[in-house]
């Protein structure tokens, strides 16, 4: 009678494969960025499982990239087909019979899928996690690097959540004339990093990707704020992504981000950063800034 129960147990939270393909595919439609001549779709997607769902998967997981694989591009065309009334309108009207708005590209020509079993153990069994990755390309003659959009969706048993982010790469000059520094101490001890660019700090874990990863308690968010260098000034703009806040010389700064329907949206508050600064977490670790000069 128990093994029964656990065997049911086990069955409530097992997802059947074609999921994970389903996700990617809501991820990319989310993803999507219209230009006047096209619409780019994200070329990169990586899949992160529960240990145990991945090593029951693990056997067929090639096949599974295959076949998403084989789904986007079958997206794609679906996408840029156009619907029979729209065909239809443009016999009854004697249009142009070719598909008229931005066709879906995928810009690099190749999709690349990668899935993973999650390392840092903040999943649920059954839960699916995708990030995509959208790179906009750079503007060098405006001082605008490369620039990664960053959209997350989890599947879980309680709905889809989403997390839209950009992430600023910066132009570099030759010889850059300034830089960062940021030391701070938390649990694992001291720490100094020379920040020469966009960074993005905090906890950390398999839906956060953060830069400078900080070892404290809950109460740092894991994606926790961002320190923005602006190529053609040198200036860094500080971004709180926080839930409990971020501080500027012990005065908060605005929040960075608008939450709508589980969807988090960055807003664009950001705060200049002065030459010298005392940067706190939730009043949990403090970050020490500094400007340096060539």
């Amino acid at each position: 009678m128990r093994a029964k129960e656990s065997n049911s147990s086990s069955e409530k939270v097992r997802r059947p494969a074609r999921d994970v393909i389903e996700a990617v595919l809501e991820n990319m439609r989310e993803n999507l960025e219209p230009l006047k001549y096209s619409t780019l779709a994200p070329s990169r997607y990586v899949i992160y499982l529960h240990p145990a769902e991945y090593a029951r998967l693990e056997g067929i997981i090639e096949v599974i990239r295959d076949q998403t694989i084989r789904a986007l591009s079958e997206e794609v065309g679906s996408l840029n087909r156009p619907s029979r009334l729209k065909q239809y309108a443009r016999w009854f009207l004697g249009g142009e019979t070719r598909t008229s708005g931005p066709q879906v590209e995928n810009p690099n020509g190749n999709w690349d899928v990668e899935l993973l079993a999650n390392p840092d153990g903040d999943m649920p069994e059954g839960d699916i996690l995708v990030d995509s990755e959208l790179v906009l390309p750079a503007s060098p003659d405006l001082g605008i690097g490369e620039r990664t959009r960053l959209v997350t969706t989890l599947h879980s048993s309680h709905g889809t959540t989403r997390r839209h982010r950009v992430v600023d790469r910066a132009a570099e000059p030759a010889t850059p004339k300034l830089f960062a520094k940021l030391e701070f101490d938390d649990a694992q001890g001291h720490h100094s990093f020379d920040v020469k660019d966009s960074i993005t700090i905090g906890r950390g874990g398999s839906s956060h990707r953060v830069d400078i990863k900080v070892a404290s308690s809950v109460d740092v968010s894991r994606e926790h704020a961002r320190i923005r260098r602006d190529a053609r000034t040198g200036d860094y703009f500080l971004i709180d992504l926080s839930t409990l806040g971020t501080t500027l010389n012990g005065r908060h700064v605005p929040r960075g981000y608008d939450e709508t329907d589980g969807t988090k949206r960055e807003n664009g508050a950001e705060t200049l950063l002065p030459d010298n600064a005392r940067i706190g977490l939730a009043d949990t670790v403090y970050l020490n800034f500094s400007l340096v000069r060539q």
